[in-house]
């Protein structure tokens, strides 16, 4: 009977145990390093986006031609600030239950930290058990772009801004009803934009 060699069995055990801690390993490695998008194109540079629109009230004003934003990374860096900037520009994550903003429930607009856009409707906000904001859908598809991300151990679903390429989160396939998806969001890659209250 033939016996199979030694180093052969190891590498084998080594890799059946690699394969079994894959399902949360990636979840341990988003938290203590930047995800780099993986064969995404370029970012865009220059030119104009067609965005949708909102008034502070949330109604919507329709599809409008915005400039692109592009900047330095040390304009970037001066604009954001040190947390923003690593979420956004070095595709990094937040903490979760650490983000400004990840609890909130009042009526308003979350937007782009890097360029003002608007991003989500606190009306399709959820509490996803995660410590990160968490969405069933955008307000508009055109103000976000998808891309596919293969930095860990799963393919996962980038968000970025549709403007200023800003990295937003990961959507997954495991939220409510109506659309079933979790736009799992960092809340430093957004500011709240509180809907105006009506003077008495």
């Amino acid at each position: 009977m033939r016996h199979a060699d030694p180093d052969r069995r190891r590498f084998l055990g080594v890799f059946a145990a690699t394969v079994a801690a894959s399902a949360s390993l990636p979840f341990v490695l988003r938290a203590i390093r930047p995800a780099m998008a993986a064969e995404a194109p370029p970012a865009p540079q220059g030119g104009t986006v067609t965005l949708d629109a909102f008034a502070p009230d949330k109604k919507p004003l329709g599809p409008h031609p915005e400039a692109r934003v592009v900047l330095t990374d040390d304009q970037w860096k001066a604009k954001l600030g040190t947390k923003s900037y690593y979420i956004t520009r070095q595709e990094g994550t937040e903490p979760a239950y650490t983000g400004e903003n990840w609890d909130r429930h009042d009526n308003g607009i979350y937007r782009c930290i890097g360029c003002d856009t608007a991003l989500y409707d606190s009306a399709t906000k959820f509490e996803s058990g995660t410590g990160w904001p968490s969405f069933w859908k955008p307000i508009s598809k055109r103000n976000v772009v998808e891309k596919i991300d293969r930095s860990l151990l799963e393919e996962r679903t980038e968000v970025k801004c549709a403007r200023c390429d800003a990295h937003l989160g990961h959507v997954f396939d495991d939220g409510p009803d109506p659309t079933g998806l979790r736009y799992c969001m960092n809340a430093g890659a957004m500011h709240f934009a509180p809907v105006p209250t009506t003077a008495g």
